[in-house]
């Protein structure tokens, strides 16, 4: 059952694990790099909090810069999806509030893994349309939550 008393216990374990295999899996299709990213606290300013975390994650530093973190904040209700340029340059308009409708579209519902887990699939796809998966492919990031 899902605790109201912090952003990061309102995930299980289990569900954190089916979170981090489903990254797992859809980056198994492209050489992007997916994150999700899990804040207690949130901010007065989601998008500026997710760029500094974007940036502190080292998700800069990607050899393609296609990199994509999913923000997280459940006590104040706010989401945010950043691509890095090498994915936000390609992908057309609207495709980020797409991802942000698919979570909040099950976050309205209670439905938060099923909600993290199609948005991270979807993200994966986009992804795999413009950095397919190489061989000599190398996971640059975690696949696991970060949270703070």
């Amino acid at each position: 059952m899902l605790r109201k008393s912090t952003s990061i216990n309102m995930l299980t374990k289990e569900q954190k694990r089916t979170i981090a295999d489903t990254i797992q899996q859809a980056e198994s299709l492209t050489s992007g790099e997916i994150r999700v990213h899990l804040d207690r606290f949130g901010s007065n300013n989601p998008m500026e909090k997710a760029t500094a975390t974007f940036e502190r994650l080292g998700m800069t530093r990607t050899k393609e810069r296609n990199g994509v973190l999913i923000y997280l904040c459940f006590t104040r209700q706010q989401i945010a999806v950043l691509g890095d340029r090498g994915i936000h340059e390609k992908v057309p308009e609207g495709f980020w509030n797409d991802i942000y409708q698919i979570l909040a579209n099950h976050f309205k519902k209670g439905d938060y893994t099923e909600g993290i887990c199609q948005a991270v699939l979807k993200v994966g796809e986009k992804l795999s349309a413009f950095y397919p998966h190489r061989t000599d492919d190398v996971n640059e990031l975690s696949n696991e939550l970060s949270e703070e």
